[in-house]
């Protein structure tokens, strides 16, 4: 079967394609796990190469998902699956209005599209987002059931996307699930266009012997998921039985938070246990930054994911140790 994951020059995009190529099958439309014989990664920028841990079965294929026809193209067998992640991000939602709204909800739409024109009901994995809940009456804990009211423009093109897949699953076009996700740590690389960006800065900038600019205070609490159980989280949502999900498609999958005051007590606790010199974290307020973040929850309620089968991080200390195996100490 063919695999499409767009967005999938992105750090969690190639994190997927390699757990799948390891993994070898994914469920079908026939609802047995079938051999992936062809995973396309689609962005609208590629790498000049390759990306290391990438084999044969790859292709790597350049488009705009707000393109109609770029998506039928990728969506072009009936033994499919496909992992919706491409998006703008929560602060470039909020700088480009129009962008957001052609990538995040038209590309949304154009992908259900070309699922619902294929035969066999083929899955998809939607990546949502936390940024769905918000205003004034926000609760300390979300879940599930919590009703959504979002307070930017990614957060709500986000939760149109969730309904989206709701309606398709329900109207039985597409075998859809969503993965609602709360912050992705820790992310290598250089900070991106996301809000939550200095999440994993404040981890990878340090880590890497330089300094880190926080733009919020250290008493700001985040709803935090380790990359690893994120890509776990997402193939066992694909690989689910649809009819365990019900009428609402939609996951948010587990987190567990913490305060910068305590990411920082912990990466300087592994930091020491494994020799390794930090850079400095400094305070740099930054008031459009910290608005936004101030408007998302800080806690997770997890108890349907977690009868789900799908995983839990099992402390801070644990994404650190494995983003210094995988990143650091390679």
């Amino acid at each position: 079967m063919k695999v499409v994951i767009t967005g999938g020059t992105g750090f969690i995009g190639q994190m997927l394609a390699k757990r799948l190529l390891a993994k070898g099958t994914m469920m079908g439309p026939s609802g047995q796990p079938e051999e992936i014989d062809s995973l396309v990664l689609s962005d609208f920028y590629l790498p000049d190469a390759m990306p290391d841990g990438l084999d044969d079965r790859v292709s790597l294929v350049s488009g705009d998902i707000g393109d109609q026809e770029t998506v039928n193209t990728l969506i072009d067998r009936d033994d499919i699956a496909v992992f919706h992640l491409a998006s703008v991000v929560s602060g470039g939602g909020e700088k480009d209005f129009d962008l957001a709204m052609r990538v995040n909800l038209d590309g949304g739409r154009y992908v259900l599209e070309a699922l619902r024109a294929r035969g066999g009901m083929p899955r998809l994995v939607f990546t949502s987002s936390i940024a769905i809940f918000g205003g004034d009456a926000i609760p300390s804990v979300v879940g599930d059931s919590t009703k959504p009211n979002p307070q930017t423009t990614y957060g709500m093109t986000k939760f149109i996307g969730e309904l989206m897949v709701n309606d398709y699953a329900r109207k039985g076009f597409v075998d859809g699930r969503v993965a609602r996700l709360p912050t992705i740590v820790i992310r290598p690389g250089k900070p991106n266009a996301a809000a939550s960006s200095f999440a994993s800065g404040i981890f990878r900038e340090p880590l890497n012997g330089e300094a880190c600019y926080l733009p919020v205070s250290r008493d700001t609490v985040m709803a935090n998921l380790g990359y690893r159980n994120a890509v776990e989280g997402m193939i066992a949502l694909m690989e689910l039985e649809g009819a365990k999900l019900g009428s609402d498609r939609a996951v948010g999958l587990p987190s567990k938070s913490y305060t910068m005051h305590e990411c920082v007590a912990a990466m300087e606790k592994v930091a020491a246990s494994r020799g390794i010199s930090l850079g400095d974290v400094i305070d740099q307020p930054d008031p459009e930054i910290a608005a936004i973040v101030a408007g998302w929850p800080t806690e997770t309620e997890s108890a349907r994911a977690l009868a789900l089968g799908l995983p839990q991080d099992q402390s801070l200390e644990q994404i650190i140790e494995n983003y210094i195996d995988d990143f650091v100490s390679a």
